[in-house]
């Protein structure tokens, strides 16, 4: 459904603002303890706030608006990690989400804009998330490949959306290079997930949703041990075709 279909009411507007009020209003209240946790434990309280206190925040917050959310894990097994996971991107929901999802020893690489709000930036760089400039893509790999000493020295695993920017033709938009670089840099496998529903719930340019179910489908590992550079871009459509696939395309 594209966003000039997408129709909402007075109350999914009501819900929704009520959602991302409480989302703001819990961080700017847990920010201080957050912090002191951090000092405290020399940074591995880090963890902690992705794995554990994100996700109760995030789905709160979904609740809040209306939305089930949950996750599948086609596995059948435990969440692979290290690892580098990737995300489709096409909704405002999609970093609700995505915290909510709360993957172990998980960082996140965002667009460098988040840090004009001061509770992102504080939290952001205390944590170890990865802020980049997607519209400088030169850039954009240079810090990445900064990131990727210290990603591998402390085990973490990393989630990214190759397709860059929520704004993209089609369903499934162009993959960019970075997040399989970044794999096979890091000798990581490459973890899709799936996210069903976020579209359909809220395409827009502000977080306004209908109430509904969305759901984050966690696939199985794509090995990237013998991958090489020549060939990436092979490997990068083969994964987009999953995506595609999984999306209903053609």
């Amino acid at each position: 459904m594209s966003h000039r279909q997408q129709k909402y009411n007075i109350l999914d507007y009501v819900r929704s603002i009520l959602s991302m009020l409480f989302f703001l209003l819990v961080l700017l209240i847990f920010t201080p303890f957050i912090l002191i946790g951090l000092i405290i434990t020399l940074g591995r309280f880090s963890n902690f706030v992705v794995e554990k206190l994100a996700p109760l925040i995030s789905r709160a917050a979904l609740a809040i608006a209306g939305v089930r959310f949950s996750t599948e894990n086609h596995n059948g097994e435990a969440i692979p990690s290290p690892a580098v996971f990737i995300i489709n991107h096409s909704s405002t929901l999609d970093m609700l989400t995505i915290l909510a999802m709360g993957l172990p020893r998980i960082r996140f690489v965002a667009k460098w804009q988040f840090q004009y709000n001061p509770i992102f930036l504080i939290l952001g760089r205390l944590t170890g998330q990865v802020f980049i400039r997607r519209e400088q893509s030169e850039n954009a790999v240079k810090t990445l490949q900064k990131n990727v000493k210290r990603i591998r020295r402390q085990r973490l695993s990393v989630l990214m959306a190759p397709e860059g920017s929520r704004k993209h033709p089609g369903i499934i938009g162009p993959f960019k290079k970075g997040a399989f670089r970044m794999a096979m840099d890091l000798n990581y496998p490459v973890v899709p997930i799936y996210l069903e529903g976020n579209r359909e719930l809220s395409s827009g340019g502000f977080l306004a949703t209908k109430p509904g179910k969305c759901k984050a489908h966690i696939h199985p590992p794509i090995d990237t041990s013998d991958w090489k550079p020549d060939t990436l871009e092979d490997y990068i459509s083969q994964v987009r075709s999953l995506y595609l696939n999984w999306a209903g395309v053609d």
